[in-house]
């Protein structure tokens, strides 16, 4: 079979850093743990950015637009309606979107995700059609990019870390469990937005104590979510790759890192949209819960 132009595009992309960890001596390859940890992670990231590449050129109707920005169709009505996304090409009766539609969608969809209404998120797009920066504000290169791994660590001054989670006793449990690590001055958060999560919610007088209880509570359930997804993952490269036998081709080892790239972007956006609509049900029935017993409660008095 011939190999299609995207195929062998795909397989230049990686083929450097295979080639790389093939031609590392033997005692490297199996010594150093940190070697092929760091040529996996450059294999998942070309395999991201090309997977980006190829969703980001030329025109697209409105269910492959929608497709692209993990949106339906039906929003992307109702953000053409609230003047969020620009009218499309007309050509007789079909509408075309380009790759400006497909960028500013994901914008959308990303502030959106983050908690912005409508009318907010239209302002912030007005202000960054005027040329102020929201990138600091909004992550919105990585909103557009998008990277293998879903959190990168950072790095600050030790003093500087401590203030950010201003509370000497949750720092220390933070360090305990790898999501601070100290190296003489300087600490490296791990898990930056769970930090800043964390941040936000503790403005409502949670306290970082409690927080961190619920990280440890919830951390080995996911865990436990994880492993039934990846199983089902790991099937698919038993076959492909199996021990002991040598590598496959570049563009097949290519087309199996874009489909773990792909498996984890829909096994993610599967399982937070199963547990949205938990936490919506538990949510409600708490406060169902709690206003009825309010009612009951005022009732009462009436009664006697």
């Amino acid at each position: 079979m011939t190999e299609q132009p995207a195929e062998r595009h795909q397989a230049g992309a990686i083929s450097a850093i295979l080639g790389g960890l093939r031609r590392a001596p033997r005692r490297v390859r199996r010594g150093s743990r940190d070697v092929v940890e760091n040529a996996v992670s450059q294999l998942f990231d070309a395999a991201v950015r090309q997977s980006q590449a190829e969703t980001s050129s030329g025109e697209y109707r409105l269910d492959d637009l929608a497709r692209l920005a993990g949106t339906t169709t039906r929003n992307i009505r109702v953000y053409r309606d609230r003047g969020l996304l620009h009218p499309p090409l007309r050509v007789g009766r079909i509408a075309l979107f380009n790759d400006t539609h497909l960028t500013r969608l994901r914008l959308i969809t990303s502030m959106l995700d983050r908690g912005y209404n409508i009318s907010h998120v239209h302002e912030m797009l007005s202000a960054w059609e005027q040329g102020k920066d929201l990138g600091d504000v909004l992550g919105l290169e990585n909103a557009i990019a998008g990277t293998w791994a879903a959190e990168k660590p950072q790095s600050m001054p030790l003093a500087e870390a401590a203030k950010l989670i201003d509370d000497e006793k949750a720092f220390d449990r933070m360090v305990g469990l790898n999501l601070i690590r100290v190296d003489g001055d300087t600490a490296t958060v791990m898990r930056p937005k769970l930090l800043e999560a964390f941040r936000e919610i503790r403005e409502y007088g949670v306290t970082a104590d409690k927080l961190i209880d619920i990280h440890v509570a919830v951390l080995p359930l996911v865990d436990q979510i994880s492993t039934i997804l990846v199983q089902a993952g790991a099937e698919q490269v038993q076959d492909i790759i199996k021990p002991g036998a040598s590598l496959p081709d570049d563009t097949e080892v290519a087309e199996l890192i874009t489909m773990l790239v792909r498996f984890r972007t829909q096994a993610v956006a599967t399982v937070a949209a199963t547990l949205a609509t938990s936490i919506e049900s538990t949510i409600e029935g708490l406060v169902s819960h709690m206003l009825a017993d309010f009612i009951e409660q005022a009732a009462e008095p009436e009664e006697g």
